[in-house]
């Protein structure tokens, strides 16, 4: 049965480094036998749909083919359809969060990573605030996610097994899952 599934790549396009086209990118999921693959922005954000394999084996054959066809190194995370549904829904600081530029939701690529992040869930970050959920970490970044030092921490304990987005973006990714 046909999948819709979603695609983070990290840390594309953020800045001269790591550049990819994303139409470049849609025709590689293409290749890769992928069907109905569109983008999001220009920061690696690719819906897809599916009739084989795991979203880890996605993950895992897209990562390879970024890196063989198109030169770039990037750690790639895949989401089902329903795994985004629950992030969304399972999201604790939408009632505090008043700007969703702010309010980044970090997937991780496996969630046993989340048991590394229980020390930081712990902490007081006012006015900032981290949360951990089953796939997902939630961060509330007020001043802004470049100032942020839950985000700088969180990237501090991770590294690239994590990535993300911001509340805007994950709202987006869910309603092209739906068509």
């Amino acid at each position: 049965m046909a999948e819709k599934r979603v695609a983070l790549l990290r840390g594309i396009n953020v800045g001269p480094a790591k550049r990819v086209a994303m139409a470049d990118l849609r025709a590689l999921l293409a290749e890769l036998g992928y069907s109905a693959v569109r983008t999001l922005l220009n920061s690696g954000n690719v819906v897809y749909t599916t009739v084989a394999g795991s979203p880890s084996d996605d993950a895992s054959r897209i990562e390879a083919a970024v890196a063989s066809q198109l030169g770039v190194v990037a750690r790639v995370t895949v989401l089902t359809a329903a795994e985004l549904d629950a992030a969304i829904a399972g999201n604790p600081l939408v009632a505090v969060a008043d700007n969703p530029s702010r309010l980044l939701v970090a997937f991780v690529a496996d969630p046993a990573d989340l048991d590394r992040l229980a020390p930081l869930a712990a902490q007081d970050w006012g006015p900032e605030a981290l949360v951990l959920g089953s796939r997902v970490v939630y961060l509330w970044c007020p001043a802004g996610v470049a100032a942020s030092q839950v985000s700088k921490a969180l990237n501090r304990a991770l590294g690239d097994a994590v990535t993300s987005r911001n509340w805007s973006t994950v709202l987006k990714l869910q309603v092209m899952t739906r068509k």
